[in-house]
């Protein structure tokens, strides 16, 4: 995730990556940050909000707030979850981990509210979005990374009419357009050259950068990329093996959910977890079964063998003999 990347220089327009799809949009959402004493990231933000094919995207009302914009990849969240309390609205929760270069560090948990209602909706809409996202798989291996001259990173375009799915539907993705009809407003939506830099929903369609209309000059880089692509040079991005939305979980591994009714956790294939590994050693702990059981003390040892003893005579039914 990374703060403040994903905005315009007058804090109006969201900025995408090229290939980037969004699926949804709300203008009435609510961010609070938990668990984090940043000064950025005190107070309630109130501003809009986009689901994309490979993020949420948060824009914070425009103001006097340094907090501008907030991007959480799908593969950034963590232990997400739906609350639902007596007497306030419901509401996401999760954690996030930051990406190098994101502009701060740290782990904050966050909480969406949706005043008007649908954060049922959106978490199961997120849910399946990560889920799709997870499947993307590279072709073949990436290229090396190079760093993109500085001014094909700040340059931004005119995002092309396509950018957004009318019907909402995806690639298999199906977004919730009857709780959440609005559409983004028409002129606030710009495009980086660079495609997107983390898995999403499907392989990204690029868009030739000779036939868009540049918007302007961004004063900052943008989001950081992973390595192995080329930042502005039309390489695909490499992708990020199967994550998940879990707590704390190692990738491949799916802990249970409760995001809303009727949702099902999401099939993952087994991690390390599901293999039979022998006890006193982990992946990547350097020691070798054969290591470990040479250091086992005398004391974890079985016990020595007995041999079989022959029992004595049953005692007669007549008592001993005389």
């Amino acid at each position: 995730m990374s703060l403040n990347t994903s905005h315009t220089p007058d804090g109006k327009g969201v900025l995408i990556y090229n290939g980037e799809m969004i699926l949804l949009y709300s203008s009435n959402v609510k961010l609070k940050f938990e668990k984090y004493e940043h000064p950025t990231f005190k107070g309630t933000k109130n501003g809009s909000l986009y689901l994309t094919s490979h993020r949420i995207i948060f824009m914070n009302s425009p103001g006097k707030d340094e907090f501008r914009s907030f991007s959480m990849p799908f593969n950034c969240l963590r232990d997400v979850q739906l609350e639902q309390p007596m007497l306030a609205p419901n509401y996401l929760k999760g954690w996030i981990q930051p990406l190098a270069g994101g502009n701060f560090d740290g782990c904050p948990e966050f909480r969406l509210s949706f005043p008007k209602g649908g954060c049922i909706e959106f978490g199961q809409a997120l849910l399946r979005a990560a889920e799709l996202a997870s499947r993307t798989r590279p072709f073949a291996a990436p290229p090396a990374y190079e760093q993109a001259p500085k001014a094909q990173q700040n340059t931004y375009y005119s995002a092309p009419p396509a950018y957004y799915m009318s019907q909402g539907n995806y690639q298999g993705f199906q977004a919730p357009t009857h709780v959440f009809p609005e559409q983004p407003p028409m002129g606030n939506v710009y495009m980086f050259e660079s495609p997107p830099p983390y898995a999403g929903i499907g392989e990204p369609v690029l868009q030739p950068v000779n036939q868009l209309q540049s918007a302007g000059v961004a004063q900052y880089p943008i989001a950081p990329p992973q390595p192995g692509f080329v930042v502005g040079a039309g390489a695909a991005p490499q992708q990020q093996p199967a994550y998940n939305i879990g707590a704390g979980a190692a990738p491949h591994q799916q802990p249970p959910y409760n995001i809303g009714a009727g949702s099902a956790p999401v099939p993952q294939p087994p991690g390390y977890g599901a293999y039979n590994q022998q006890p006193g050693y982990g992946v990547g702990s350097g020691v070798t079964p054969q290591q470990h059981y040479q250091n086992v003390p005398n004391s974890s040892q079985p016990p020595p063998y007995t041999p079989y003893q022959e029992a004595g005579p049953l005692p007669s039914k007549n008592g001993p003999p005389m």
